[in-house]
């Protein structure tokens, strides 16, 4: 089977007792990562499209970096068209030989502004249903600055504190949520970070998008989001790479469709094995995850990811992300099939990775 599927206890529970269906869930989840996104974009164009159609449950999209964008998508009246918009613009995008900060943040803007299309900003702010959430992260000290030198400074500094105690991050950066009106999402966070709450309005929608993909040293960052505590906004996934958060207020289950069969909690985590999320913050949550036999089967038996840009000329590039793109079909397919036959407690299986992190 190309899709695995895991469960948290409490999630397994409910599946077991109530049926896998749409009305379970009150919360889906975006991470961070890029291109690695184009393996779930199969899921995606089944989710808001078909699974959540026809539900009337009220529901959060969350979402860090590009998985806000996917979010951003999924709120719009039209998800499927929008998905294949980000779809076709990111995997299509082309920089000169070494671009700038400035250039790749021009183009960022310029796909969030294809992907919003005419009408999605107003979706942002009229679906009574579905909740956009985009994480920031809100730099203080050397990472606030535009120069490369005090950024690498501020980066190393970073990873230093986060390898002592995550719980330092907080000194660096605020964890920025924005949030549609209207919201009552709330957040868990077992190490405590500094949050804060910024209501989504007309005017600064595409800022904070922007600002959850600014990847440092990779983009400019964003200053002066409307409505928003002064400061320079950068990748949200510095703090929340594949989270470590439990959310309410409703009890609902977390639907999170994710590259790996494993999260890290925050950018700076990559490095540190000890570093895994708290079984609390995914005892609710339902992975959706390509297969190793899946990822074999793909071109250069890998997930795509941002080296491509470099190891790679762009027409074979672009080559190898649409095929990817198309094979990721698969997945979507296989969810749909999981769903609609009624055989969910057939595949999935418990998380893999569900111990205390340190």
């Amino acid at each position: 089977m190309p899709l695995n599927i895991y469960a948290g206890p409490s999630a397994m529970r409910r599946i077991e007792q109530e049926g896998f269906r749409a009305g379970l869930f009150s919360h889906v989840l975006g991470a961070s990562g890029g291109p690695k996104w184009f393996v779930l974009a199969g899921i995606d164009r089944v989710l808001f499209p078909e699974f959540f159609a026809n539900s009337t449950k009220p529901m959060n999209v969350i979402g860090s970096s590009v998985g806000a964008f996917r979010a951003a998508c999924y709120v719009q009246q039209d998800p499927l068209a929008a998905i294949n918009r980000l779809a076709e613009c990111y995997s299509e995008t082309v920089y000169s030989a070494k671009p700038k900060a400035t250039e790749i943040t021009t183009k960022a803007r310029e796909l969030i502004d294809y992907v919003m299309g005419p009408e999605g900003v107003m979706d942002v702010l009229t679906n009574q249903r579905v909740k956009l959430h985009v994480i920031a992260a809100r730099c203080h000290g050397l990472m606030q600055h535009y120069g490369r030198y005090r950024q690498m400074v501020g980066l190393g500094l970073s990873a230093a504190a986060n390898a002592m105690k995550r719980q330092w991050l907080q000194k660096l950066y605020t964890r920025s949520v924005f949030f549609a009106p209207n919201s009552k999402l709330t957040i868990t966070d077992p190490y405590h970070l500094a949050t804060e709450f910024i209501e989504l309005g007309y005017n600064n929608i595409k800022d904070a998008l922007l600002a959850s993909g600014s990847i440092p040293l990779v983009l400019t960052g964003v200053e002066h989001v409307v409505a928003a505590p002064v400061g320079m906004y950068r990748d949200g996934g510095i703090i929340d790479y594949h989270f470590d958060l439990s959310f309410g207020p409703d009890k609902g289950l977390v639907l999170y469709p994710h590259f790996y069969p494993h999260a890290i909690p925050g950018w700076f985590d990559k490095g540190l094995k000890r570093r895994i999320p708290h079984a609390a913050s995914f005892d609710n949550v339902v992975m959706l995850v390509p297969s190793e036999d899946f990822i074999a089967s793909l071109p250069y038996g890998k997930i795509p990811d941002r080296k491509d840009f470099e190891t790679m000329d762009a027409p074979s590039r672009i080559k190898y992300w649409q095929r990817v793109i198309s094979e990721s079909d698969r997945l979507g397919e296989c969810f749909v099939d999981v769903y609609q036959s009624g055989s969910i407690m057939d595949v999935i299986r418990p998380l893999p990775f569900l111990c205390k992190a340190s």
